[in-house]
C-alpha cells in the first residue's frame, strides 16, 4: 500500500478524515505528476504525529507545527499534513491569525484560487469542489476564491501568484480576477522583497516566462517590481523597424534560453543598459557599452530583491560578457578563443546559450548564420579545452621568480611582465612550463619597454 493509502487507513481507524488538497488534486485532474503531496485533516498536529508513526513514517518534522503542518517522510517520499484551518487577517496585517478548524469546506474557502481549493478523499477518490475548481481546470483559467479583491487584500503576493500559476499551467487569468489584481498591485509594496523575488523566479523558470512578464506589464506589476525594464518598450533596436523594440526582443530571448535561474535572470537583464546608452550615428542605432551599464543595473536590481549572492554574481557576469560570444568571427585565433574561455569562466555554457537565444532576427538566413557561428565557437572551445586546462594556464614565471630574476622587491612592475608571458602562453607562442625561454622573453620585454625598464631600474639583473 502506498504511503497516502496507509495514512488514510490509520487516520480513518482513529476517527479522522484525510484528504489530498490543493495542487496534487489539480495536477491529477490535468494528468500532471504532482510536485508536492499535500494532505489535510481534522486531526490536530499532536495526533498527526502519533498517527503518522503508526502508519510507518520513517521520519517526522515539526517546523510548521504552529501553523498546523507536520512533515512526514516515508522512505524517500515526503508529504505534508495540515490540520483544517481558518485564517483571520487583521486590517493592515499580511500575517493571518491561524486557527484550527473542523470543516473541510471552511479550509478550502480560505485558499487563493479555485484550482487550488479542491480536495480528494484519499480512500474513496471523491472530489470535493465547493468553488468550481474542476470547471476552471477544464476552462483553463485562474479565478480567485470568492471575492477577488478580498483575496488579494488578504495577501497581496497573490497578485504575483496568479501570474505564476497562469504561466506554469498555461492558463488565462479570469477577467474579474485580473481586474482585481490590477487594482491591488500596489499593495505588493507591503510584501517582503524575498517573497516577491521567489515568485519572480518561479515565473522566470516557467515554460513561457515571456508570457508571464507581459502579464505582469499588463496588470501594472512590472513597473512596481522592476521599473528599470519599462524604458525598454520605448527603445527601438533599429530606426526603420518600429516593431524591433528592446522589450519585445528581450521577451524572445528570455523564452529562448534553457530554464536555469542564472540564465533566465541574465536574459531578462542582458539589454537593460540599452536605453541609457542609445546613440544614432549616420542613421544607425548603437548601444556602446550597454553590457557594462546593464551589469551595473542588474546588480542594483538583484541587490534590491535580496537575491542569493552566488546567483547574483553569475547573472552579473553573464550580462557583462554576453557580447563576447556575439562578436565571434571565424578569423579569431586560438589565443582569442582561449581568452574568451577564461573570461567566461564557469558561465561558458550559459554565455553560449544566451548568444544563441540572442539571435532574434526575422531573416532566416541571418539566424542560420548566427547559429552556425555560435556552434563553431562552441566546437573550438571544446577542442581547446580537450587539449589543455585553459582556465589553469598561467605565466611560467610567478612573482617570486621575477623578483629573483630582476633582483627586485615586490611591486606593480611585476604585473605587465606576467601578463606579457601569459599572453604568449594563450597565443601558443610559449609553453606553460618553459622556464628558460620565459626568462629570456621577460628580459627582452623589459629591454624593449621603457616604462617597464624604469620600474625595474636595471640594477643587479641576474641571468
Amino acid at each position: 500500500m502506498n504511503p497516502t493509502g496507509r495514512l488514510a487507513r490509520v487516520f480513518r481507524q482513529a476517527g479522522f478524515d484525510l484528504y489530498l488538497v490543493g495542487g496534487p488534486v489539480r495536477d491529477r485532474l490535468m494528468g500532471r505528476p504532482p510536485h508536492d503531496i499535500d494532505l489535510t485533516t481534522d486531526a490536530h498536529p499532536d495526533r498527526i504525529k502519533v498517527l503518522a508513526r503508526r502508519a510507518g513514517a520513517s521520519d517526522i518534522y515539526s517546523v510548521g507545527e504552529r501553523f498546523g503542518t507536520i512533515g512526514v517522510i516515508f522512505e524517500e517520499q515526503k508529504l505534508e499534513i495540515t490540520t483544517f484551518r481558518s485564517e483571520i487577517y487583521e486590517p493592515g496585517s499580511r500575517k493571518p491569525e491561524v486557527q484550527f478548524g473542523t470543516s473541510l469546506e471552511a479550509d478550502l474557502g480560505r485558499r487563493d484560487f479555485t484550482v487550488n481549493a479542491m480536495a480528494q478523499d484519499v480512500q474513496s477518490g471523491q472530489i470535493i469542489d465547493p468553488h468550481g475548481g474542476v470547471a476552471d481546470v477544464v476552462a483553463g483559467q485562474i479565478r480567485a476564491v470568492g471575492l477577488p479583491d478580498e483575496r488579494f487584500r488578504e495577501d497581496p503576493l497573490r497578485v504575483l501568484r496568479c501570474v505564476r500559476f497562469a504561466v506554469q499551467l498555461d492558463f488565462q487569468v479570469e477577467a474579474d480576477t485580473a481586474a482585481a489584481a490590477r487594482r491591488n498591485a500596489r499593495e505588493l509594496s507591503k510584501i517582503s522583497v524575498e517573497r516577491i523575488a521567489a515568485e519572480l523566479e518561479l515565473i522566470l523558470l516557467a515554460r513561457r516566462p515571456d508570457r508571464g512578464l507581459v502579464m505582469m506589464l499588463e496588470l501594472g506589476i512590472l513597473n512596481l517590481v522592476i521599473p528599470e525594464l519599462i524604458p525598454l518598450q520605448q527603445t527601438e533596436q533599429e530606426e526603420k523597424r518600429q516593431h524591433k523594440d528592446v522589450f519585445g526582443h528581450t521577451m524572445r530571448v528570455v523564452a529562448g534560453v534553457p530554464a536555469a535561474a542564472q540564465l533566465r535572470w541574465a536574459a531578462l537583464f542582458h539589454d537593460i543598459g540599452k536605453p541609457e546608452t542609445k546613440t544614432i550615428r549616420r542613421g544607425r542605432v548603437r548601444f556602446f557599452g550597454h553590457e557594462e551599464r546593464g551589469a551595473r543595473i542588474a546588480a542594483q536590481i538583484l541587490r534590491r530583491l535580496k537575491v542569493d549572492g552566488r546567483l547574483m554574481d553569475s547573472v552579473i557576469h553573464i550580462v557583462r560578457f554576453h557580447m563576447r560570444a556575439n562578436s565571434y568571427e571565424t578569423d579569431w585565433t586560438d589565443g582569442a578563443v582561449r581568452r574568451f574561455i577564461r573570461e567566461a569562466g564557469e558561465e561558458l555554457q550559459s554565455l553560449l546559450a544566451l548568444s544563441r537565444a540572442d539571435i532574434t532576427s526575422y531573416r532566416p538566413r541571418r539566424v542560420e548564420a548566427g547559429l552556425a557561428r555560435v556552434a563553431e565557437l562552441q566546437a573550438r572551445c571544446e577542442q581547446l579545452q580537450a587539449e589543455q586546462d585553459v582556465a589553469a594556464l598561467d605565466s611560467p614565471l610567478d612573482g617570486h621568480a621575477l623578483m629573483k630574476l630582476f633582483d627586485r622587491e615586490p611591486g606593480i612592475w611585476i604585473k605587465p611582465i606576467k601578463q606579457y608571458l601569459l599572453d604568449l602562453v594563450l597565443d601558443g607562442a610559449l609553453e606553460p612550463h618553459d622556464l628558460e625561454r620565459a626568462r629570456e622573453l621577460a628580459l627582452g620585454f623589459v629591454e624593449s619597454h621603457a616604462e617597464a625598464a624604469a620600474r625595474v631600474e636595471s640594477r643587479g639583473i641576474r641571468g
